[in-house]
């Protein structure tokens, strides 16, 4: 039995068995005609749904404006190995529009994260005003980037 026949106690019908649900024979280009248009009602379903999906959630969402001062909670991406978080005791240089320039001084390491459908080459990057030990791991591709500007 499948999940789907266990779970609603029917039939999953696929779009090959769609036309076993009509009492003609359909072949050839009306089989193709009648697959695409069943695909298109199915869309237009899913986008229906989505959008209600979509209200509801919409509902619960709120804007939300930062002050300076504010303290946040700052999630980090386990796959970029970042390891602390602290206090900077040297001197950083600001601008006058508040931000502030990372610069890469040197690459410590290369490593490969394999994904479902692709291979990322990683690169662990030492920065200015930073040690060891805070480096992080950035895309390849990400540094090549930086390095030709």
């Amino acid at each position: 039995m499948a999940p789907f026949e266990a779970f609603y106690w029917r039939k999953c019908h696929t779009s090959l068995s769609w036309n076993e649900l009509s009492e003609k024979c359909v072949v050839g280009p009306e089989l193709i005609q009648e697959i695409e248009d069943k695909f298109k009602l199915v869309k237009d379903q899913l986008k229906v749904v989505f959008y209600r999906q979509k209200s509801y959630a919409d509902l619960k969402r709120r804007e939300v404006e930062y002050a300076v001062g504010d303290l946040v909670f700052l999630k980090v991406s386990p796959w970029k190995k970042v390891l602390y978080f602290g206090h900077k005791v040297d001197e950083v240089e600001v601008s006058e529009d508040i931000s502030y320039e990372e610069k890469h001084v040197q690459i410590l390491a290369r490593d490969v994260k394999v994904l479902w459908n692709k291979v990322v080459p990683l690169v662990k990057v030492l920065w200015r005003n930073h040690n060891t030990e805070e480096a992080t791991w950035e895309t390849e591709e990400l540094m090549r980037a930086q390095f030709s500007h």
